[in-house]
């Protein structure tokens, strides 16, 4: 198979889908691999990497889309390069196509084979090329709501941690999964006093087992996120629903109850959001705005703000998966891995992904 590994443009993205290990190991396996030049290097790989591990490199996205019957990426295609696609081609990547009624028509219109990373899905329902990118953005977003909490950032001017003598901040995290628990461990480690809240009273007991004492547990209900809220000094959106559109759990009144210089740092952004008040995209260029008195973080590609971090976990977790496209074909791949069946989301014309289907209205179709 030919395999095209493109630049990243979306603003301020700098991670890279594959690592010269992984191309290697393409072009082990008999594949070719086309890499546009200078894709790799805000992770810190060079071209010259990638044309030692086996590579061919090309001068643009043009040129890369044209020649690769797979393309592997990090994000989802975005405006410019949709012309790039062609029917049949495989697109191996990050989509979040639920919020993004104009991507999932592009993909439709191209009639390519979109496999979407978010969704892949193990038997025990885990999202194994998710989770490490939301262990990144659960853990960069302590770090980033600790930043914005200072005064000359429109904060409250809290220390998380505190000091002796002076009580901490509070953290208040909604969503106990991998970018909840990772957030936790993060705020715990920090000194916060943090609140951890979901509806699973199974995950609840998992994360106070792990975290002992440091983190109070709570349902997640309308009156429990509320009082919760007014209470926080930085609330964590971190509610996933495996492709589809994120709730609006944090209400509108809920952001104008908390305290001047608060801050949102809602991660559920690359499917809509998760907070009422979270209503566009900032960027790693210009991060925040601020509603209500409230300082509002909302950048879809965090991990993108550490790309060395960000691509060594992000390949490790699906360079597996890719082998086995370019290896069996992406149809014997999906046959044979209930896993990465669930990963695709549009085949051909048809959106095969339900979870996106209802949340654009648009007809389904099993695979």
């Amino acid at each position: 198979m030919t395999i095209g590994i493109p630049k990243e443009i979306k603003a301020q993205e700098n991670r890279v889908s594959a690592l010269p290990s992984g191309v290697a190991s393409f072009a082990e396996a008999g594949h070719t691999v086309y890499v546009e030049t200078g894709a790799g290097l805000g992770s810190g790989f060079t071209d010259a990497e990638y044309t030692a591990a086996g590579a061919v490199i090309l001068p643009g996205a043009k040129e890369v889309y044209e020649a690769s019957g797979l393309i592997y990426k990090v994000k989802e295609p975005l405006e410019a390069e949709y012309p790039l696609l062609r029917e049949g081609q495989v697109l191996f990547t990050y989509l979040h196509l639920a919020p993004d009624p104009a991507q999932t028509q592009a993909l439709l219109n191209a009639k390519v084979i979109a496999v979407a990373y978010e969704t892949v899905q193990l038997e025990d329902k885990s999202l194994p090329l998710l989770a490490p990118m939301s262990a990144i953005a659960g853990r960069m977003s302590v770090q980033v709501g600790a930043t914005l909490l200072q005064k000359y950032n429109e904060g409250r001017g809290i220390l998380l941690g505190g000091v002796p003598g002076v009580e901490p901040g509070h953290v208040v995290i909604v969503g106990g999964g991998v970018v909840g628990l990772n957030a936790a461990k993060m705020a715990v480690g920090l000194g916060a006093r943090v609140t951890v809240l979901d509806i699973s009273l199974e995950r609840l007991a998992y994360i106070s087992d792990i975290l002992s004492s440091g983190a109070v547990t709570l349902m997640s209900n309308g009156y429990n996120i509320a009082k919760a809220a007014a209470e926080a000094d930085l609330l964590i959106g971190a509610v996933l629903i495996p492709g589809g559109r994120a709730p609006k759990v944090v209400t509108r009144k809920m952001v104008e109850s908390m305290r001047p210089g608060a801050v949102v740092v809602d991660i559920a952004i690359d499917q809509g959001g998760s907070v009422e008040t979270v209503d566009r995209l900032t960027s790693h260029e210009s991060p925040y705005y601020v509603e209500h008195g409230i300082v509002h973080y909302s950048v879809p590609n965090m991990p993108g703000a550490v790309p060395r971090t960000s691509t060594f976990a992000l390949a490790n977790a699906t360079m597996p998966y890719a082998l086995q496209i370019a290896n069996k074909g992406v149809e014997a791949a999906l046959r044979d891995n209930a896993a990465l069946a669930k990963g695709l989301n549009i085949y051909k014309g048809a959106v095969t992904n339900q979870a996106v289907a209802e949340a654009q209205g648009l007809p389904y179709q099993a695979y």
